[in-house]
């Protein structure tokens, strides 16, 4: 069977049940924690398809990469149903699937930002102003890249900005090669 077939079935399954019990947003936080934790942690999911290890053992784990205090109640019962079904290795698709479902659903647009240095208020400034162009939600995934100088980049809806510091420089470099060439 198709593994994006599986996937969005049981992430399908996860975003209804979660939105019948109105912790659909809880879940989202949990799933791209995880879902940061998989992709940090590749290991993990080598031991999560591990068949000698117990189904509880599994489950144990999987409740602890989400890295809160008291997972929700909906996703164990997922986790459960997944390594029951002996899913294991669908399972970081699923995750996947069900923050691609529940963005599509909550009307979230994700875009890119990189900055020179850390700027949590540049991100939720970027973000207010994004969201009030876009009349919806944005989430910036951000970057911290020290060879841009200063300023930023953000990329949204296949548009990009550059407003680094770095960019200026090569477009101030380019016109006064431009300016001395015709000067000669």
């Amino acid at each position: 069977m198709n593994i994006g077939v599986i996937s969005v079935r049981y992430a399908r399954a996860l975003l209804a049940f979660a939105k019948s019990r109105g912790t659909e947003d809880r879940v989202y936080d949990e799933t791209k924690r995880l879902a940061r934790v998989s992709v940090t942690v590749p290991q993990l999911r080598h031991t999560i398809e591990n068949p000698v290890l117990s189904i509880a053992t599994k489950h144990k784990l999987l409740c602890d990469a989400v890295g809160v205090k008291e997972v929700s109640e909906e996703l164990k019962r997922f986790f459960r149903l997944v390594l029951e079904e002996k899913r294991e290795k669908f399972l970081q698709f699923m995750i996947w699937s069900y923050i691609d479902l529940y963005r599509e659903d909550k009307h979230i647009l994700i875009g890119k930002l990189t900055t020179a240095v850390e700027s949590p208020k540049l991100v939720k400034k970027l973000e207010e102003l994004a969201s009030a162009r876009t009349n919806g939600v944005v989430e910036l995934e951000t970057k911290v890249d020290p060879s841009i100088i200063g300023g930023y980049i953000i990329e949204l809806a296949g548009f990009r900005l550059d407003a680094s510091v770095q960019n200026q420089l090569k477009r101030i470099r380019r016109q006064f090669i431009a300016r001395n060439r015709r000067i000669v």
